[in-house]
């Protein structure tokens, strides 16, 4: 979606129409005869297939006492790791997120819980596997799956250059329509963003292996960046 909004100032119009108000953290332009402005806001996105997948991946302990919950911890901890280092993923692409040994605050109860979580680095094309190796291993609180490229800059940077020629295409075109001459650039600003998604939290329970099945079926999302850009011209 785009929008674009023009403003020009003839003498005849300054009397009656002294300035235009500007968006909150714009300039303010006065209007007049001296000063003929157009203005535009253009926005533009750009998505791609994803480049590396970021697998969040944790287990959660039953309540048990203190010590029996870190040492059951401790071992579903262990085989998590040594599980995705034999499926081939480095130690520099498994990131400890969290662990916490905490009360258990179900009603009446006197037990712990131990909680980790770790990301895990991946290609797309290995998500479903890895995802499966790890729950497979004992992570019980897995499944939140983060999209990404290589170089998020450079994709940030086509959606700006995007935004920033459609900006300029428009003012051209709204300029011709409206019988003036597009002048010099005045101001221009830019926002980037990255659309949010929902990413829900999957519970599963490690199987024994002669009821293992095959992994889940998960497509990946594009990455995508938006970027907006607002631009005023003087016209002639």
């Amino acid at each position: 979606m785009m929008t674009i909004r023009a403003v020009a100032a003839a003498a005849v119009l300054a009397a009656a129409i002294p300035a235009f108000a500007q968006q909150a953290g714009q300039p303010q332009l006065k209007i007049d005869s001296a000063n003929r402005t157009l203005t535009v806001t253009a926005n533009e996105s750009v998505s791609v297939e994803p480049e590396v997948a970021i697998l969040h991946v944790g287990f959660q302990t039953q309540p048990m006492d203190a010590k029996a919950a870190y040492a059951q911890g401790a071992r579903t901890s262990n085989a998590v790791i040594d599980a995705l280092k034999q499926a081939g993923i480095p130690a520099t692409d498994i990131r400890s997120e969290s662990q916490y040994l905490q009360r258990d605050y179900t009603p009446k109860s006197h037990k712990f819980l131990l909680t980790q979580q770790w990301t895990v680095r991946t290609t797309p094309e290995r998500a479903a596997e890895i995802l499966d190796i790890a729950i497979t291993a004992g992570a019980t609180t897995s499944g939140q799956i983060d999209w990404d490229v290589k170089d998020p800059r450079a994709l940030e940077e086509q959606a700006l250059d995007r935004a920033t020629a459609r900006a300029r295409q428009n003012a051209a075109v709204l300029a011709k329509g409206m019988g003036v001459r597009l002048g010099a650039l005045l101001y221009v600003s830019n926002q980037l963003s990255a659309p949010g998604f929902p990413r829900p939290v999957m519970r599963a329970f490690a199987m024994k292996s002669d009821e293992a099945s095959q992994p889940l079926a998960i497509e990946p999302q594009k990455v995508s960046r938006e970027a907006a850009v607002y631009a005023v011209f003087a016209i002639e």
